[in-house]
């Protein structure tokens, strides 16, 4: 399918047979992973994990986050995924998780030249802490999980389109739209002229449904109904 979409999409998943049917979808132009991913895939190697993936994706970036808690072993995994495959992009989260900024480290790797994907990122302030320690030129990713900010009842494009401003202030940072909840969160990314949005397979398997006319969904929404009650074979004027 060819992709009608100006904003790239990433697939966000850790099963790899997902990974390829998404990327073969043609809508798909990069991955994302993270722990709760692969744990909830049985994933039991990282690195075996990591280069199945990146013998089977080859020229599209990747994601893959660092484990560690401390910035000492954060550095370390770091170095160790960035030379994995000139297509990938080390996840930092912003803080560890007792809070200590990881901005220092994101400069450090930044300026060795590793792709970066700053990850956990909330508010307009950690977005300008980041890209305020990202090295221009180098390709960096932000990652602004705009989906958890609309949990707790806050518009997250105030916040998206202020980040998107600052994101721009340096080269090759591109701004990503992180833990979208339905298919229309990508037509608003696009409208903003966010970069990336990261999107589950689930997702993606609803974009061919753009410019679907409404009332033929409507109709087909009801033929489902009928076919599912037919299925179960109840009747309630015999009850």
């Amino acid at each position: 399918m060819t992709n009608p979409l100006q904003i790239k999409v990433y697939s966000d998943g850790a099963v790899l047979e997902h990974m390829l049917n998404d990327l073969n979808s043609g809508l798909v132009t990069g991955f994302t992973t993270n722990p709760s991913l692969m744990k909830k895939a049985g994933i039991t190697s990282y690195i075996g994990f990591a280069r199945d993936v990146l013998s089977q994706i080859t020229e599209h970036p990747v994601s893959f986050e660092v484990f560690a808690d401390d910035i000492d072993t954060m550095r370390k995994e770091a170095e160790r995924i960035a030379e994995l495959g000139d297509n990938v992009y080390v996840k930092i989260p912003v803080t560890t998780s007792t809070g200590i900024s990881t901005a220092d480290l994101i400069k450090e790797l930044s300026e060795k030249g590793i792709k970066l994907n700053v990850t956990a990122v909330f508010t307009v302030e950690q977005t300008r802490l980041v890209v305020d320690h990202l090295t221009s030129g180098v390709p960096a990713i932000v990652s602004v999980f705009a989906g958890r900010i609309a949990d707790t009842g806050v518009d997250p494009l105030p916040i998206m389109t202020e980040a998107l401003a600052i994101c721009r202030e340096k080269e090759s940072i591109e701004l990503l739209w992180a833990s979208p909840r339905e298919t229309f969160n990508i037509y608003q990314a696009q409208a903003l002229g966010v970069d990336i949005i990261t999107c589950t397979s689930d997702l993606i398997a609803k974009l061919p449904l753009a410019g679907k006319q409404l009332e033929d969904y409507s109709l087909e929404t009801v033929q489902m109904f009928l076919n599912d009650s037919k299925s179960l074979g109840f009747s309630i004027l015999e009850d």
